[in-house]
């Protein structure tokens, strides 16, 4: 297949400048030399995308809206205190979990060093450590009965408070009542 100047869907001269096909191409005839420049200026042409002078200048003048940017930076600074306020927080309650870890570390701590002390002191106030130090060191003994004295009451003997009878009406009939049943 050869390469012919006639045939626009097989022209490669159209991209000899990009794709250097110079010693690819076979040799062309000089007067298609100006139709050759012209199809090339027409596809670079083609390529350029111009915008209107009006949308230049309305890019390069662009301004922007200075309440949209005091209320994008207001955002952003409330964005900011939020999440600092979160941060602070979080590190808030692990510092507290922290303490209440240790504080249950010396509580378990201090309940071992209790239940040491109270064996130790149950161990020395047995009963029989007790009798030991009565008879050995105070010189005691265990009560008989002939050391016992037992007093009777007799059932008419009553004790009575005095208090000083100031109230009201509703007092007093409580009183009385209450009196009735003693």
């Amino acid at each position: 297949m050869a390469f012919t100047t006639q045939n626009a869907a097989y022209d490669l001269s159209l991209f000899d400048e990009e794709l250097n096909f110079s010693t690819a191409a076979p040799k062309r005839h000089e007067d298609d030399e100006p139709q050759r420049q012209s199809r090339k200026k027409q596809h670079r042409r083609s390529k350029v995308v111009k915008l209107p002078q009006e949308e230049l200048n309305k890019i390069r003048r662009r301004k922007h809206n200075p309440f949209k940017l005091a209320l994008g930076g207001l955002s952003a600074a409330i964005a900011t205190f939020v999440i600092g306020v979160i941060i602070v927080g979080q590190v808030q309650l692990t510092e507290l979990n922290q303490q209440i870890i240790t504080a249950k570390k010396d509580l378990a701590n201090s309940e071992s060093v209790y239940i040491q002390n109270q064996m130790k002191v149950e161990s020395n106030l047995s009963n029989a450590e007790i009798e030991k130090y009565a008879s050995e060191v105070l010189g005691m003994t265990k009560a008989s009965n002939a050391q016992k004295e037992f007093v009777a009451l007799e059932s008419s003997d009553k004790a009575e408070v005095s208090a000083a009878k100031d109230g009201n009406i509703f007092t007093r009939f409580f009183e009385s009542l209450f009196n009735l049943w003693s």
